[in-house]
């Protein structure tokens, strides 16, 4: 086993707030005595005295002595500092490599429209892995809150694969998709819908029934209401918070005006003499009327 080196300051007989000038002398009145010329079974003695000088002489070498002490292999000072850190810094990467976060796990959960907009509590089931022993198959409940909106992720922190060695799991992120509507669409906080009304409807004026997420309800039609034009439903859209009395956007309803394909006689009558009344002479009768094929006819026949 190697001898410990004794302390520079206790080699040279000083303090350790000695200033230079005392380091200085003690060295030389230590190496007058000393000296292997001087006293031949002083050499290991001498070779300490300025192993102690030449570190307590260098400011920066001094510095470094008195934080770290030294700089051997001894089982003390700076090489015992370097090497417990050294042996700190594998333990952790040791730890590291046993101890592993488990994997994250992602799952897309599709809800229906009124879902989306009203909230729901739903179930996903999440299967067992076979290379996961930890990981039984299990049931999770995913609250969807008012209003969510299509492309949501939900994150539920430590309900994806467990981890190695006592490390944390890893976390569920459930993508929120929301199923397309037959008659609705989101537009921010409302709700858009097409109503198509008759002609007479569009110009007289009326009360009819429109679809919305509460149920139908009652609507006037303005009388000379135009195609395209937009009624707003104030109340009626999407929520913005949780709860009955939470705030809700509009239901907007775009009218479309239908056009009859087919008309009897006396329609075809009536709204001739509408058109004439409007100053329209130009409107066709019916028996005059012909087909494209009729007109292809009569050119080849010339």
């Amino acid at each position: 086993m190697a001898r410990r080196k004794r302390d520079y300051y206790t080699v040279l007989g000083v303090p350790r707030d000695a200033s230079e000038t005392d380091i200085k002398r003690a060295f030389r009145e230590l190496a007058r005595q000393h000296h292997p010329d001087v006293n031949p079974d002083g050499g290991e003695r001498f070779r300490e005295i300025n192993e102690a000088y030449a570190a307590l002489s260098d400011k920066e070498q001094r510095a470094r002595y008195d934080r770290w002490g030294h700089p051997d292999d001894g089982p003390s000072g700076l090489a015992a500092v370097v090497d417990a850190a050294q042996d700190i810094i594998n333990d952790v990467f040791r730890r590291r490599r046993e101890r592993q976060k488990g994997k994250d796990v992602r799952y897309t959960l599709e809800v229906t429209f009124e879902e989306a907009v009203f909230g729901a509590d739903k179930a996903i089931s999440l299967p067992a892995d076979a290379s996961q022993p930890a990981r039984a198959a299990r049931e999770i409940h995913i609250v969807v809150p008012p209003g969510m909106k299509d492309g949501t992720v939900k994150t539920l922190r430590g309900e994806g694969e467990p981890g190695r060695g006592g490390a944390p799991s890893g976390d569920l992120h459930v993508l929120i998709r929301i199923a397309e509507h037959a008659q609705f669409q989101r537009d921010g906080q409302d709700i858009r819908s097409e109503q198509t009304v008759s002609f007479a409807q569009a110009a007289l004026g009326a009360v009819i029934d429109v679809s919305t997420l509460d149920g139908p309800l009652k609507v006037r039609i303005p009388e000379g209401t135009q195609p395209g034009r937009v009624l707003r439903i104030r109340g009626k859209g999407i929520p913005q918070a949780a709860g009955k009395n939470a705030p809700r956007g509009d239901h907007l309803v775009t009218v479309q005006i239908e056009v009859p394909t087919e008309l009897t006689p006396r329609q075809r009558e009536l709204i001739e003499e509408l058109a004439r009344a409007f100053g329209e002479q130009h409107a066709i009768s019916a028996p005059a009327r012909k087909g494209l094929l009729d007109r292809v006819r009569s050119l080849l026949d010339e």
